[in-house]
């Protein structure tokens, strides 16, 4: 019989090993845990091609005339380099724009910056201050349509004196410009005053010149193979937003394209849902679609995995959400991927109430151990079940420091993701090393790590973006207009 202590005791951890990330094609020596460090040694991913697309990055403008030479100063600042003064065991010297990514940073012509009158009120036309900040936006980039040779992103400036019209309880001016850019093909980058004030120039530099390389069309890095992860293996995020009120609510959800295995494929569905929402309440707790809508929606992705991939399918597809799968997604899930031969439906929950103390060595016979001063180790594995498991994606990283430890935010007890595997087989070890490398694909920051994978990441905030903007059409776009 087995005694009470056995009974109660957790299954043994396992320690993941930090994902590599790529730099180059064609050379799997130009590997490195850390974002920042790989691009100062080794350039971007998409360095060989880049500069054939185009020579330089081109910034085009909008916002108030009377900061027009500020948002020009910052822009050109992008071009020195800066010495850390925040995060200095992580954040390594910013080399400059041109030094880093192997093209030059350039204002766009002048016919491609708009100047805004600094009040609201002075804005053309009627209406409240939202109407008239989107009709201003709509303009500007409709004017900036005409020269579109001419530059590659806009960067729109928001005053903080402009947040009574940014932002409302059936407005968001963010949430617009991206819709708006989506519309006319444009990739923007949103300003606010904090961007002239910040501190920690290293920082900042490191974010914008991410950001703008991104939205340009350029890869700063990829995914390197992952040891265990079958070829053709791809991934799918699903996040649903209801919107409507709830006397006629219906879903609309957003899918972001298939993930290749190295993290590429930043495309995504914006499907609106068919089916009516029967139960709003339900639905508001546990989002989820229809066998039919479902198998729509997962079919529509697919076939841009195979457009990507010259009509092929990938042998293994992983699809993340972050409700739980109800049969009839699961049963629209094999409908549509018939021809796929593995298929994994994982939930991938942010909400555990589970914690984890990591214990070091005393050298003392009582206590034998003592909690470190630093969190679990980013990359922390506990196996619960046949279907569910634990990985810390937020935790200590000391292959990232140039001082040893390193948790990134360096606030409060991390808490793990929670896996659970509703369709699938397999060692959830691998599930968990997947999730763990996805949270490295987030370009829209200088982070080691987001807190989720980007599959749920891309495809929340895109879902937020098109229930937001109801007129936004249920097309394919490049993930990089919602940036």
């Amino acid at each position: 019989m087995a005694s009470p202590a056995l009974d109660s005791k957790l299954p043994p951890f396992a320690l993941l090993d930090e994902p590599l990330l790529s730099f180059s094609p064609s050379s799997p020596e130009q590997v490195d845990v850390h974002p920042l460090r790989g691009l100062v040694n080794f350039g971007p991913f998409s360095k060989g091609s880049f500069g054939a697309y185009t020579p330089s990055v081109r910034i085009a403008t909008v916002g108030p005339e009377s900061a027009f030479r500020r948002r020009g100063e910052l822009m050109a600042s992008l071009r020195n380099s800066y010495r850390p003064s925040d995060r200095a065991e992580y954040v390594p010297p910013y080399p400059g724009f041109e030094p880093l990514f192997r093209v030059k940073l350039e204002a766009a012509s002048r016919d491609a910056h708009i100047k805004w009158p600094d009040s609201l009120s002075e804005l053309p036309g009627d209406g409240n201050p939202n109407a008239k900040l989107f009709r201003a936006m709509d303009a500007a980039l409709r004017r900036l349509d005409n020269v579109r040779n001419d530059f590659d992103v806009v960067l729109v400036h928001f005053p903080d004196s402009w947040a009574s019209a940014t932002r409302a309880k059936l407005f968001d001016a963010h949430d617009a410009l991206k819709a708006l850019g989506a519309k006319y093909n444009i990739p923007t980058q949103v300003l606010n005053d904090r961007a002239f004030s910040f501190n920690h120039t290293a920082s900042l530099a490191w974010r914008l010149a991410i950001a703008l390389y991104v939205k340009a069309a350029g890869t700063p890095w990829k995914l390197a193979p992952l040891k265990g992860v079958p070829a053709d293996t791809a991934y799918i995020g699903l996040a649903y937003a209801l919107r409507g009120d709830k006397r006629d609510a219906h879903y609309v959800t957003c899918c972001s394209q298939v993930f290749d295995m190295d993290g590429g494929g930043m495309q995504f569905v914006a499907f609106e849902a068919r089916d009516p929402v029967a139960d709003v309440a339900e639905a508001r707790r546990n989002p989820f679609l229809s066998r039919d809508d479902m198998r729509a929606v997962l079919a529509r992705s697919l076939e841009l995995y195979q457009c990507r991939n010259g009509g092929d399918l990938p042998k293994r597809l992983v699809i993340h959400k972050t409700t739980a799968f109800k049969p009839g997604e699961i049963e629209g899930a094999f409908d549509a991927l018939a021809g796929v031969p593995e298929i994994e439906c994982v939930e991938v929950g942010a909400a555990s109430c589970w914690r984890g103390i990591w214990l070091i060595e005393t050298g003392l016979p009582k206590p034998p151990t003592k909690p470190s001063g630093f969190p679990v180790p980013r990359g922390t594995v506990v196996v619960r079940s046949g279907n569910s498991a634990l990985v810390w994606v937020a935790g200590n990283a000391p292959q990232v420091s140039s001082k040893g430890d390193y948790y990134q935010g360096k606030k409060s007890i991390p808490k793990p993701l929670q896996l659970i595997r509703h369709a699938g087989s397999g060692p959830l070890e691998l599930t968990a090393h997947e999730a763990l490398a996805l949270t490295k694909m987030d370009w829209n920051n200088d982070a080691l790590y987001d807190p989720v994978p980007v599959s749920i990441r891309y495809s929340q905030r895109l879902a937020r973006t098109i229930a937001n903007v109801p007129d936004l059409p249920g097309n394919v776009y490049p993930y990089r207009l919602f940036m």
